[in-house]
């Protein structure tokens, strides 16, 4: 059975067969839903002040 993810960017749910794994130097697991999200997480951009995350959509309420 297939496992659902989530993006550890965005916070969206990440189908199965979808998305990118990006394991680090560290042993650090990420998961994307897209390449916006992987591109935003490589340039250090906190999805907490990104009105498209759901992160931010968390925090107004």
């Amino acid at each position: 059975m297939p496992k659902e993810r989530t993006c550890s960017y965005c916070g969206r749910s990440i189908e199965p067969g979808t998305g990118m794994m990006y394991v680090t130097n560290k042993g650090e697991i990420f998961w994307f839903c897209s390449s916006k999200c992987r591109k935003n997480f490589s340039l250090g951009r906190n999805p907490a002040r990104l009105g498209w995350t759901k992160k931010i959509r968390a925090q107004v309420g």
